[in-house]
């Protein structure tokens, strides 16, 4: 075992102060390189769309025009960014992937490193990090991760172990010649180099998910038959070959994480004793930290999403530190998003450190607000993707659902008092996302907050939601906004309803919010009013009883929440700690102990309760505007249940007397669903009748609808929650009136890249 790879893990609580909630998470640990970490969390890498680019100045001006004469390549946003999570007390952070070399590039001039320009642009990231925290053993890291795409890379000039083509690209890769890889290792090494000059305190080497280095190890892509290729030893060759060149170019007091899969999650991947092994040479090549992966992005397992259980990927990491085989720290990942839950991981000896990336995004002091035992301030990730990857995938900056600050810390500052002349009275008339999310940054800006909801509990439609199985984390959100608004001192008055002539009567109040939300569009077919046609609402809210065939109409966002209802809910309402991960894996097909290449095994089938046919109008795949990164998966769970049917390109004719369905099938057929139950979610309109009174009354200018009441459609919490938000932060100023009151992100120089390629590709 090479000495730069042993690692001196100090007992909890050593030299450091330790919550009493979570005493493991907050102890300290000590590098091989003597560099002591303050805790055991570490910001793993994600794609924020703030890691640069290395367009051409003559490309922005050809394909932005004036659009974006600012556009510059400063990384001063990236670093506001980590400086904001090094201040909440994170004390290892990973970057966004780098590319070594323009065939790393994840897509079109795509952020890269290897040249001196470029590594210059980066000494503001660190620079911004290292100015936290007043000692050696407080003090904030960051790696920058070196990613070479392979062939997921979206351009022509993909690369890989062989000439093969990923599902998840249009372009097919070419192989690397055995000079091409000589020229790979040397781009690696030169990046770390430059890494180290702009003042990183170490790299992560990007080893798993399916990218480059991926393809050498696996055997299902390494197709190759000279050194590179064949046996593991070969195949391993080239990432063994680069963290050995990067430790002896950048020294002993270098951090080098390496990114290892131990869970490819597709067939022919890498096995268990592959794993082991791997992980020992690794260690002994150099390497400081091993840093699980798990599932290429081929995979057709979700790993990430919010109906993945808490942890539930935690098993291969422990087994490998269990076999006492590996010096160096291993670090757990996927879906492990509160103190509790980290605590109990690092508490049973499954890793040395856990890795959490989303959960920054949803709230940046995650950590500080851990130690100083205010966990219930903590605003979750809630694992839906919305506004980070799904963001990542059409070139926007990813920022949170729950946390629209995220990511755009350059541009929103943080929602701090105003002057005394400057705060308002302002009365919210609802307590949904949009509503709370108003509520809470109003009070923080320190105006005087009335918020008035018809229920009896903060919610609104995220209470629905909450109900549908995956989406038990939206419990979260609601927690939270529960404890900030009590946290802030808003007048919160329940079980309220508020009439326009009260709002009349209120002299006291400013400015009115309405947050009233959405009403379901009703159908409009002869027979749509037989007892057996119900609403989602009747369904998911008032637990309406629903036979054992059902017609859905509507295969939106909605319709698919309520299918996985009717077919999962067992009549318990369940929160996030609830979700058994045996359970999730055994349905979903996945070994975890990866036995057999890739770590598949057949799905547990389940008896469905009911026999459901899910319906549209429009032609085509149904579910096409679910997420982009989620949508795959409702409509897995839905297919593999066996007893969904999905018809598209329909046309509702009428209910009959017996409450059966009549249509026009897309072949232009009639056809009868003789079905014990319709449910109509077939979109939404705008529920904003308060709004409506206001015209041509004293109270027009002092009226402003967010949210569902501003603009209806699927049950958009990001939009919601943007909305409230971004107006709390703007309000007192005279110019936001109504009708000029939806701020918006800026659109950044990459997102225009994207739309530009996108239209000429």
């Amino acid at each position: 075992m090479s000495s730069v790879a042993v690692s001196e893990v100090d007992n909890p609580g050593k030299g450091q102060s330790v919550s009493n909630d979570f005493p493991t998470l907050f102890s300290p640990l000590r590098l091989s390189n003597g560099v002591t970490l303050p805790n055991r969390a570490m910001m793993g890498s994600m794609h924020t769309g703030l890691e640069g680019h290395s367009i051409p100045p003559w490309f922005q001006r050809f394909a932005l025009g004036m659009k974006h004469p600012h556009v510059t390549s400063d990384l001063d946003a990236m670093a506001q960014y980590f400086q904001e999570r090094a201040e909440g007390g994170v004390g290892l952070m990973v970057t966004g992937g780098i590319a070594p070399n323009y065939e790393g590039w994840t897509g079109p001039f795509a952020a890269k490193l290897n040249t001196e320009d470029e590594m210059n642009l980066h000494k503001v990231v660190t620079d911004a990090v290292h100015s936290i925290g007043s000692g050696e053993n407080d003090k904030a890291r960051i790696c920058m991760q070196i990613l070479h795409t392979g062939r997921y890379a979206y351009h022509p000039f993909a690369v890989s172990a062989s000439n093969t083509k990923s599902p998840i690209s249009p372009f097919k890769a070419r192989a690397l010649s055995e000079s091409g890889i000589r020229s790979t290792i040397g781009d690696f090494v030169k990046c770390a180099s430059l890494a180290q000059q702009a003042g990183y305190d170490g790299v992560e080497v990007m080893a798993s998910e399916g990218y480059l280095l991926s393809q050498f190890l696996s055997p299902c892509t390494n197709l190759r038959d000279d050194k590179y290729g064949g046996s593991l030893e070969n195949r391993a060759r080239l990432p063994l070959e680069i963290v050995q060149n990067i430790r002896k170019e950048c020294g002993d007091d270098f951090i080098i994480i390496f990114r290892l899969s131990l869970l490819d999650l597709v067939d022919g991947g890498l096995n268990w004793n592959e794993c082991v092994q791997l992980a020992q040479w690794v260690e002994a090549s150099g390497a400081t930290i091993i840093n699980t992966g798990i599932g290429w992005h081929e995979s057709r397992i979700p790993t990430i999403a919010t109906s993945v259980p808490r942890g539930a990927f935690v098993q291969p990491t422990l087994a490998l530190k269990q076999t006492g085989l590996i010096g160096i720290p291993l670090v757990a990942t996927n879906r492990i998003n509160s103190p509790q839950v980290a605590e109990d991981i690092l508490r049973r000896n499954a890793s040395d450190l856990v890795s959490m990336a989303r959960p920054f995004l949803a709230d940046a002091n995650f950590l500080l607000k851990a130690q100083e035992g205010r966990a219930d301030e903590i605003n979750t990730c809630i694992g839906c993707n919305q506004a980070c990857l799904d963001h990542a995938f059409v070139g926007k900056t990813a920022s949170c659902l729950v946390n629209p600050r995220a990511g755009q810390e350059s541009s929103m500052q943080k929602p701090t008092s105003l002057p005394e002349d400057q705060r308002r009275t302002i009365g919210i008339v609802g307590a949904g996302p949009a509503g709370c999310a108003f509520a809470v940054t109003a009070a923080q800006r320190g105006h005087d907050v009335i918020l008035y909801d018809q229920a009896a509990e903060i919610g609104g439609q995220f209470h629905m939601a909450k109900r549908i199985p995956g989406k038990e984390e939206f419990h979260e959100t609601l927690r939270y906004f529960r404890t900030m608004l009590m946290k802030h001192g808003v007048d919160l008055r329940l079980s309220t309803t508020l009439t326009f002539e009260d709002m009349k009567q209120n002299a006291m109040v400013d400015k009115w919010i309405i947050a009233t939300g959405v009403r379901p569009r009703a159908l409009d077919i002869p027979g749509a009013d037989h007892p057996k046609v119900l609403s989602y609402i009747d369904v998911l809210k008032h637990n309406a009883p629903v036979g054992g065939n059902v017609a859905i109409i509507g295969a939106g966002g909605i319709g698919f929440d309520v299918a996985e209802f009717l077919l999962h809910h067992d009549g318990q309402d369940k929160v996030a700690d609830d979700v058994n991960p045996a359970d999730f894996l055994e349905e979903w097909g996945v070994d975890p102990s990866n036995l057999t290449r890739g770590g598949l095994t057949e799905p547990r089938k389940t008896a469905a309760k009911r026999k459901l046919v899910l319906l549209q109008r429009k032609e085509g795949k149904l579910g096409a505007n679910l997420g982009r990164t989620t949508g795959w998966i409702h409509r897995t769970v839905l297919a593999k249940s066996g007893v969904v049917e999905m018809l598209g390109g329909v046309t509702y004719e009428k209910v009959d007397e017996n409450g059966h369905l009549h249509i026009i099938n897309n072949k232009g057929q009639p056809q009868v669903l003789e079905v014990d139950n319709i449910i109509a979610c077939a979109g939404q309109t705008v529920f904003n009748d308060l709004e409506l009174r206001a015209k041509g009354t004293n109270l027009e200018k002092m009226v402003y609808a967010i949210g569902g009441a501003y603009q209806a459609g699927e049950l958009d919490a990001k939009r919601a929650i943007d909305m409230g938000t971004r107006l709390a932060m703007e309000i007192h100023r005279e110019e936001v009136i109504p009708g000029k009151h939806k701020f918006e992100a800026p659109t950044s120089a990459e997102e225009e890249i994207f739309h530009f390629l996108k239209k000429w590709a």
